[in-house]
């Protein structure tokens, strides 16, 4: 073999090798100095998607200060499946009120009303009333319920226990796990003995499911489940206008039960009062006495 041909051999060797070199060395990977810094841009690039997507959620919110309309209430509790027509009135962080109706007289029956500071049920038929804080009524401070986490469930939101709002910093607490596969992305949060999971559309961002579920050794366990569809023109933004909620337990605090609200129109009147008057003549009952009072209505 000549010098020549022996030459051409070696740099195609050398040649060979080197590419064979550089292909291991991409399949294999860097060093590890250099693959723990590829992570770390990976988690960080993952962590602002995450929070991209939540703040897309979180935007999907109304900010008009007034909901209102009429619609058709449905109960489904203890063996009773009730339909009455009702009313919804709500104002951003004041009150949240839900007024039921005699069929086709229209008179009311009954009225809950919820403020940051108490709980109002006012029974029309026996001239009964209800009027407490949020620690006394024991189905709602054991699962963790407050004005504001009731307010962004009706209003289609987002809610950190404890805060009246969600700031924009606030927004790295919950979890989006944009990896899960189908239509809907979960978001997620922790708190305590409560877990959040809220059912959002990827495309969207719109919150189509919202799942609170509690647990203690105290107090057991229970899940509250509220889902959201018709979604009408409100503003620039869209608000649900028939809204199912499911609360179960297996303690026997309250029995299992269903409520629908489907409401026929929305408009964001403002020109209502936000506090319910309470005749002289209506007996205040005690507090124990409000999940039959509830039913009775």
């Amino acid at each position: 073999m000549s010098v020549k041909i022996k030459k051409v051999l070696f740099f195609s060797a050398v040649i060979t090798l080197m590419v064979a070199c550089a292909s291991k060395k991409a399949s294999i990977g860097q060093t590890p100095e250099e693959k723990s810094k590829m992570e770390t841009h990976s988690a960080q690039s993952a962590a602002v998607q995450q929070l991209i997507f939540v703040q897309k959620v979180s935007d999907n919110q109304v900010y008009v200060k007034n909901i209102v309309g009429n619609m058709s209430f449905n109960l489904q509790t203890a063996g009773k499946d009730i339909t009455v027509p009702g009313s919804v009135h709500m104002r951003k962080d004041e009150v949240i009120r839900l007024q039921l109706f005699m069929p086709f007289l229209g008179s009311e029956v009954g009225r809950l009303e919820f403020t940051p500071d108490y709980v109002l049920i006012i029974n029309r038929i026996h001239k009964e009333y209800v009027k407490a804080d949020y620690n006394q009524l024991v189905f709602l401070s054991d699962n963790g319920l407050s004005f504001y986490s009731l307010q962004a469930l009706f209003w289609n939101q987002l809610l950190l226990p404890g805060k009246q709002s969600i700031s924009e910093s606030d927004l790295k607490s919950f979890n989006a796990q944009l990896t899960a596969s189908g239509e809907n992305v979960p978001i997620t949060l922790q708190s305590n003995n409560m877990k959040y999971l809220w059912e959002t559309d990827r495309n969207s961002g719109r919150i189509n499911e919202t799942t609170v579920t509690y647990t203690s050794a105290a107090h057991g366990s229970s899940i509250l489940n509220w889902t959201y569809s018709d979604f009408r023109s409100v503003g620039t933004k869209f608000f649900p206008a028939k809204q199912v909620f499911h609360f179960s337990t297996n303690t026997k605090a309250m029995p299992k039960t269903r409520i629908s609200i489907s409401m026929n129109s929305i408009n964001t009147d403002a020109g209502w009062d936000t506090h319910s008057p309470i005749s002289e003549k209506y007996k205040q009952v005690e507090v124990k006495d409000v999940i039959s009072k509830i039913l009775s209505m």
